[in-house]
């Protein structure tokens, strides 16, 4: 039976089915956990958590006083944990949703490093904590998606398996809006991007991080993943059907050269094709072992150059519509002559007029003041004339233009 005690009422002992607060202030990734020793019960209080719900049926139930007079009990009714009502989620400036984005995001990657190691050492995947990590990301991206999904794509070359899954989790929840995917929808979405790579877990960490080419056997063993990942995840409750058809088949491709199956066209479902775009574009967009991730706007170019025969050309083009022709964190040179990083799409707006931060001037070679443009504002006659290399002129560390004092725990 479900019951919701004040936190002075906790024991070691119980079972805790939720904590009375969000997930971002949770000090733990899991929703329900058997509450086994008194340092993890230090560590709620000290959240300053008030109330929890614990299942006697799993655990203990709260300690009876003694020597109160008898008197007839109250029935205790049996009341589900209340449902999260439904939430209008309000669009904010990067500026605004950055701090948060972060927040999020350097909890994410920890909780979904857990998570996998879990899957690693043969538990059961919890769908439900999962569900609650990909409602914190998906709300993030709602209010501005450029934040959390630029920061997800800075990830290191040894957090990529991790903060990858962020990532396509993120641009999962993006591209299901574009789409016109209903809030249900676009949850199962994202839940299905955080758990699509999960079967790299048995494959081992010396041929995921190996910095050259990887021997016949080697792409063998990696190209295993999605079918062990499908079998991890049918041996946990309540993961969707989304969830295992994104997982088994987000390396199919349209004209059949995929795989695990060699599905094709129609065969591929539409989240399969939204899966394979997301996993392409955050793997190529990210310093992996064997090389350094490209712009982001380039990656778009490579990507349309492949549209035909490996994506679907209408996904495709919605994704594109969903992060931007200059995604944010892209150089590029203005008519003006300055130099400049993307720092906002802006909703409802031509894609190529973001807001860009210019720093550099091509004409004197120097660093100038920073400074903010809309170029969709009222009177502004610049405009972008090309992305460019950073290599190219020498710069170094442009990410902070856009990033201000966001940047994410290494």
């Amino acid at each position: 039976m479900l019951k919701k005690i004040e936190i002075d009422q906790l024991r070691v002992g119980m079972y805790i089915q939720e904590l009375c607060s969000s997930w971002m202030d949770s000090p733990f990734w899991q929703k329900s956990f058997m509450l086994s020793e008194m340092d993890v019960l230090q560590k709620i209080k000290e959240a300053k958590i008030r109330e929890v719900w614990i299942d006697t049926s799993k655990g203990l139930d709260v300690l009876i006083k003694e020597n109160v007079p008898a008197a007839a009990p109250e029935p205790v009714p049996v009341v589900e944990p209340p449902k999260p009502a439904v939430r209008e989620i309000a669009a904010v400036s990067m500026d605004e949703e950055l701090g948060r984005a972060s927040r999020i995001v350097n909890k994410s990657k920890e909780a979904v490093f857990s998570m996998f190691n879990e899957a690693r050492m043969g538990r059961a995947v919890d769908v439900g904590n999962a569900q609650e990590m990909v409602e914190e990301i998906a709300d993030s991206v709602m209010r501005n998606p450029g934040a959390l999904i630029g920061l997800a794509r800075l990830k290191t070359k040894d957090d990529y398996t991790y903060m990858h899954s962020v990532a396509v989790c993120a641009l999962m929840v993006a591209l299901s809006k574009q789409l016109g995917l209903n809030d249900e929808q676009t949850r199962e979405a994202g839940l299905a991007g955080l758990l699509h790579d999960i079967g790299k877990m048995m494959v081992s960490d010396e041929i995921l991080n190996k910095p050259g080419k990887l021997t016949d056997d080697e792409f063998v063993s990696v190209k295993a993943h999605p079918a062990a990942g499908y079998k991890m995840l049918l041996e946990s409750k309540d993961v969707s059907k989304v969830a295992l058809d994104v997982c088994l088949h987000h390396h199919e491709k349209m004209d059949g050269s995929g795989y695990p199956n060699r599905l094709k066209g129609e065969q591929i479902s539409l989240y399969a094709r939204m899966g394979a775009v997301c996993d392409v574009y955050d793997a190529i967009t990210s310093n992996r072992p064997y090389k350094q991730g490209w712009c982001p706007a380039e990656s778009l170019r490579k990507m349309a150059e492949w549209s035909n025969g490996h994506f679907d050309e209408k996904v495709f083009q919605a994704f594109v519509k969903s992060i931007g022709i200059y995604p944010v964190g892209t150089l590029v040179r203005l008519e003006s002559g300055k130099l400049g990083v993307v720092v906002e799409q802006q909703v409802g707006k031509s894609l190529l007029l973001p807001k860009v931060r210019v720093f550099f001037s091509i004409k004197s070679m120097v660093y100038i003041v920073p400074d903010l443009i809309d170029l969709a504002a009222p009177g502004i006659r610049d405009k972008i004339v090309t992305r460019e290399d950073a290599a190219k002129w020498g710069l170094k560390d442009i990410n902070r233009y856009w990033l201000g004092e966001a940047a994410p725990a290494s």
